[in-house]
């Protein structure tokens, strides 16, 4: 995966970063990014979130609670999903689905980006992040759709981890959306009968959760 410092094709247009990706799946998409996510704070953010082994979270939490007393770094910690390091990536991707647990409204002005990076991630530390955070954004049914069809093939992934998780982010969009919450239960008895242990016990408690969506 490219990180942002690898683009060279940018401009600002009405104090937005305009990054024209060029070589990922979707190359004529545009990504806007508020200029400031470019700056100082981003740097700082990211740089205590460096190091050499991916299966810490580091500096992750400190990065969270600071974030959470100051929104306004949540633009520099979010751009982190996009570094050309893996190991900032991943714990960027900690961070910022520690935060969105309490506070969702950080994550609405990223909705376009999240959701094509949910369809390009390979890493399983980003895929299970995202699978979490995705559900959280506010979006409408076409939207929904098309997160729910990349969860999908999430369920696939060699990771036990992010097919959990995968599951889990198809139970949250099912719980705002009717339409696809008979799929999302068909597709949980199953695991909760043949999946891992861990996703066994998800799915049923998931199951329970939105058993009881239906009866309200």
């Amino acid at each position: 995966m490219r990180g942002l410092d690898s683009y060279s094709n940018l401009c600002v247009f009405d104090n937005k970063l305009v990054l024209l990706r060029s070589g990922l799946k979707n190359a004529s998409r545009v990504v806007l990014f508020s200029s400031t996510l470019l700056v100082m704070p981003r740097k700082n953010i990211l740089s205590l979130l460096q190091g050499e082994d991916r299966r810490t979270i580091g500096r992750s939490d400190e990065v969270a609670a600071a974030v959470l007393k100051n929104p306004k770094l949540f633009g520099g910690l979010i751009a982190g999903l996009w570094s050309v390091d893996a190991v900032v990536r991943m714990r960027a991707a900690d961070a910022a689905e520690k935060v969105t647990r309490k506070n969702r409204e950080v994550l609405q002005g990223y909705k376009k980006e999240l959701l094509g990076l949910l369809a390009e991630a390979e890493e399983p530390e980003l895929r299970w992040h995202l699978a979490a955070m995705i559900p959280r954004l506010a979006l409408n049914a076409k939207e929904r759709q098309r997160a729910a069809a990349f969860l999908n093939t999430y369920l696939e992934d060699r990771s036990s981890i992010v097919r959990t998780f995968a599951l889990q982010g198809l139970a949250d969009l099912a719980e705002e959306d009717a339409g696809m919450r008979a799929r999302v239960v068909e597709i949980l008895r199953a695991a909760a009968r043949s999946g891992t242990p861990a996703m066994r016990a998800r799915s049923r408690k998931l199951l329970v959760r939105l058993e009881r969506v239906e009866t309200r």
